[in-house]
């Protein structure tokens, strides 16, 4: 009796086939005896190996195998059972245990399943920025990975899962779209695939792409607005202005500002959905004449631009030179009597007009030339210049100071050559001298060269009566003018003795007066006449005692009775 050995792998096929027609035999056929294989439907890991056991209830059994495709080794034999060590099991495959039981073939089967993590799960890159409202695609790539019926694609924002699909293919790729908002800016999303094993009693595998971030954005239509000047002259500087909104996010765009093919240092600051760019504009030499500058917005790959014009212009001057002075400093200084020429002059294309007296055509100086006198001094010349830049008349104004040097001179208009003054008044001498430079004025006493002082309050005394010469002195020269002050005593010695004698004479007068009225009071008295008897006195009538022949108007006549005195008279009387 040969032993039996392992089947020669070529016939493995028929064996297989004869197993399959025996496990489509009835029950009945084989007797009440079982075949088992255990584990049942294993999952094994690829690459990995698995322990079969075959065994049987049949007393009578013979030949127990395990028929696979892989790779086998026997590991273990007993009674009514056989296990097998199956290796490096890289694909799913059925597996079959056989025996012969009181001469009838008995098998059983198994699925072998084996599983595999992906070797790659990746999201596909998304474009750096996405505008608002527009749709986004996203993209998932997974490869390998089984069985693919438990493996899953999931695409997601942040932990939000947005769709989630088998997956189907070689690589799986899954897609989905997501419409774009502000409030996706900044925000991540991945690839998830999972691996569902827990009906297999393994659990749950999973695995995420590296996420990638989204960066949406705004950009308007309208182009910025530019805030230039319209002239700028060689030499100047002169800040320039871009703005621009309903920008989002207005944080992240890049602004450039050029003047020409100069690019500007810009400082950008945003306000919410507004950008604000501030440079400085240079203007030189070589950038003169019309002139551009650009503002250019740039966000999420879309740029806005504006464009505004320059002109760049020279215009130096006017110039003002004074020819013929002393000193030709900031105050040109000349002597009296001589001839000064005055010039201004300007850069090219600019009219000048000195004193308004225009010169002979533009970029042509003008001039004005005068002899010295001491009117001229401290006079100022006016030079305007008129440049025409872009249709625009554009003025520029100097003014010049002529010092003349002439001598000092009193004029009589100022300084009074006779002055009438009391005794221990305030006055004030008003005495003004002229001159270039200004003179010193003194007035001297003639004979005791006592100073009297000018322009400011003083008492006037007896002793400053006399004859003054008021003298005006500079490095021009000097003048002399006399001046003669006639000082009064406040009250002479004749003017009191009058003063006395009429106080006495009203004082005598007074008194007369007094007497005089008196004395006429007592005169219109009322008189009691005394009488004897009546026959007595009826020969003494009463008379005037003014003489005869007297034309004075008298009196009205006063009534005057003899009253008969109340008294006795002496016997015989």
């Amino acid at each position: 009796m040969v032993p039996l050995g392992p089947l020669p792998r070529a016939c493995w096929t028929p064996l297989i086939s004869l197993l399959l027609v025996c496990c489509l035999l009835p029950p009945g056929a084989q007797g009440e005896f079982l075949l088992r294989m255990v584990p049942r439907n294993p999952v094994v890991p690829a690459g990995g190996s698995l322990l079969v056991n075959c065994s049987t209830d049949c007393p009578q059994h013979e030949l127990i195998s395990l028929e696979t495709s892989l790779l086998k080794e026997e590991v273990g034999t007993g009674r009514g059972w056989k296990a097998f060590q199956l290796s490096n099991v890289t694909s799913d495959s059925k597996i079959f245990c056989s025996a012969i039981c009181n001469g009838s073939q008995m098998s059983d089967s198994s699925d072998l399943t084996v599983y595999e993590f992906p070797e790659r799960v990746e999201l596909v890159p998304m474009p750096p920025w996405n505008p608002v409202g527009k749709n986004l695609t996203l993209r998932c790539r997974v490869a390998g990975g089984a069985p693919r019926t438990n493996l899953s694609v999931l695409l997601l924002r942040g932990e939000e899962v947005l769709s989630q699909q088998l997956a189907v293919g070689e690589p799986a790729e899954v897609t989905t779209t997501v419409l774009a908002s502000r409030n996706d800016h900044g925000a991540k999303f991945s690839c998830r695939w999972e691996l569902d094993l827990r009906s297999q009693g393994l659990g749950l595998f999973q695995n995420s792409s590296v996420p990638r971030q989204l960066r949406t954005f705004v950009l308007p239509v309208t182009p910025p607005r530019l805030f230039v000047p319209r002239f700028l002259e060689v030499g100047t500087s002169q800040a320039v202005t871009c703005i621009l909104d309903g920008l989002f996010p207005a944080s992240e765009a890049q602004v450039q500002l050029a003047l020409g093919d100069q690019m500007l240092n810009a400082t950008v600051v945003s306000y919410g959905d507004r950008l604000k760019a501030t440079a400085t504009a240079t203007a030189s030499a070589e950038l003169e004449g019309a002139q551009e500058i650009v503002c250019n917005v740039t966000l999420g790959g879309e740029s806005r631009k504006t464009q505004e014009n320059l002109t760049i212009y020279s215009f130096w001057g006017p110039v003002m030179n004074v020819r013929g002075t002393i000193r030709n400093t900031s105050q040109p200084t000349v002597h009296q009597g001589t001839t000064v020429n005055v010039t201004c002059a300007a850069g090219a294309r600019v009219q000048v007009t000195l004193d308004g007296v225009p010169a002979a055509a533009p970029g042509q100086p003008a001039l004005l030339q005068l002899n010295a006198t001491e009117r001229d001094d401290r006079r100022s010349f006016f030079c305007s210049a008129a440049l025409e830049v872009d249709g625009v008349v554009l003025h520029r104004n100097r003014s010049v100071q002529l010092h003349v040097l002439y001598g000092p001179k009193i004029d009589p208009a100022k300084c009074p050559q006779h002055l009438m003054w009391k005794e221990r008044t305030i006055q004030i001498l008003q005495c003004q001298a002229q001159g270039n430079p200004d003179p010193q004025l003194q007035c001297l006493h003639e004979d005791s060269m006592a100073q009297v002082p000018i322009g400011i309050p003083f008492r006037v005394r007896l002793n400053y009566s006399g004859t003054y010469y008021c003298r005006a002195a500079s490095s021009q020269g000097e003048h002399t003018f006399i001046v003669v002050m006639n000082v009064q005593e406040r009250n002479p010695l004749t003017v009191t003795i009058i003063m006395a004698v009429l106080t006495i004479l009203g004082f005598v007068a007074a008194i007369l007066a007094s007497i005089y009225v008196f004395g006429v009071h007592k005169r219109r008295d009322i008189y009691h006449v005394n009488q004897g008897n009546h026959q007595e006195n009826a020969g003494f009538p009463l008379t005037s005692g003014r003489p005869e022949g007297s034309h004075h108007l008298e009196p009205p006549a006063i009534g005057v009775h003899a009253q008969p005195l109340n008294h006795t008279s002496p016997a015989g009387v």
